[in-house]
């Protein structure tokens, strides 16, 4: 039986992972990866990020729980019979090989007549834009080349699913950055589902439909990329994703969604609360560089105080402030650079606020 359509392509029921039976590499992990979505794995090292693509994949079989991709259980299924296209961060091109070589490998494994394998490996040239270069040698190529030859690979026997493993990580940064726009509009063109590992947090939110960030063995939380970092459900998502100010507090009023919150120092903040917490509790108050208001424009803000500019960086689109404020000098501020914006030097004493929108109050 066929799955409807609006089923996801592959869920997670409960797995868990463990190496040695003490230590959880995964636990407790429910996620479903909708039909022509890209997903992205997001985490530092040892999160869990690659033991779940590796379950997935099935080179690791789940102490616990189930994986399902299009309703069928593939737990014990082994990874040739899963119908899974895999991209590695090294390529894992055969170097005897020419690229219509490599490309073609998969087809000759599941013994493709030669004539549709040509057709195929044509039109897996055409769509990673290496049209003519099938007669090649993988280190005749550049780095860039290379990875778009282990794509068209994975793609040319069309796989329901495509895995990627950290794909983009040998490269410099100006290709990586030219790698990353291709991946996403190759898979807006061909429509198909997308797994990607990484801990770039700037790739993630570049290329994701979605990205589910994982820490110590656990999947913190799963979101579009806007309201991953508008929204952090954690401390460690507001700070793992982007750059945040977090100040610590007590809850002092709670109020339907929002609080009253004070820092050690005294001063009382206004912020959302998207989690219920009660009069005494001990929160951690995340605002982020970039909707800090400066000057005449804190004036209005029902959060303003006074700081110290401690250190001016010019970042040519941005000019990023560190303030002394609050009891330490480590307060960012990031401002887009615009024509006719005032000047900062350090040692300025200047007004800072924000909205209480922009101010999350997150439970330690």
């Amino acid at each position: 039986m066929v799955p409807p359509v609006s089923e996801p392509l592959v869920r997670f029921v409960n797995v868990r992972k463990s190496y040695d039976g003490t230590v959880d590499a995964v636990r407790a992990l429910d996620l479903e990866v909708a039909r022509s979505e890209f997903l992205t794995l997001l985490g530092p090292s040892g999160s869990g990020k690659t033991t779940t693509l590796t379950m997935l994949a099935g080179f690791e079989r789940p102490t616990e729980g189930r994986i399902l991709i299009d309703g069928e259980d593939v737990t014990d299924v082994p990874v040739e019979k899963r119908g899974i296209g895999m991209v590695f961060q090294n390529y894992a091109l055969f170097p005897n090989m020419t690229v219509a070589e490599n490309i073609a490998f998969p087809l000759r494994v599941r013994s493709v007549s030669r004539a549709e394998t040509a057709s195929k490996v044509a039109r897996a040239l055409s769509m990673v834009r290496l049209d003519g270069f099938g007669d090649r040698k993988p280190q005749q190529l550049s780095g860039g080349q290379q990875q778009r030859v282990a794509v068209a690979r994975a793609l040319v026997f069309e796989p329901r699913l495509i895995l990627l493993d950290e794909p983009l990580g040998a490269l410099d940064r100006q290709l990586r950055e030219q790698m990353q726009y291709e991946l996403k509009h190759l898979h807006q063109r061909l429509d198909v589902t997308m797994v990607y590992v990484t801990h770039d947090q700037v790739e993630a939110m570049t290329m994701s439909d979605r990205v589910a960030v994982f820490s110590t063995g656990a999947l913190r939380q799963v979101a579009e990329p806007r309201r991953l970092y508008e929204a952090p459900a954690s401390l460690f998502v507001a700070r793992f994703l982007g750059e945040s100010n977090a100040l610590a507090a007590t809850v002092k009023r709670p109020d339907d969604g929002r609080c009253l919150a004070t820092l050690a120092t005294g001063e009382a903040v206004t912020a959302t609360m998207p989690t219920a917490c009660a009069a005494g509790a001990a929160v951690h108050l995340v605002v982020r560089p970039e909707k800090i208001l400066l000057g005449q424009a804190a004036q209005a803000a029902p959060n303003r105080f006074a700081a110290r500019i401690a250190e001016v960086t010019f970042l040519g689109d941005q000019t990023r402030l560190r303030l002394a404020a609050f009891g330490a000098d480590d307060f960012i501020v990031k401002l887009a650079n615009t024509a006719g914006q005032a000047s900062f030097a350090p040692g300025a004493e200047i007004d800072i606020g924000w909205q209480t929108e922009d101010c999350r109050a997150l439970a330690e």
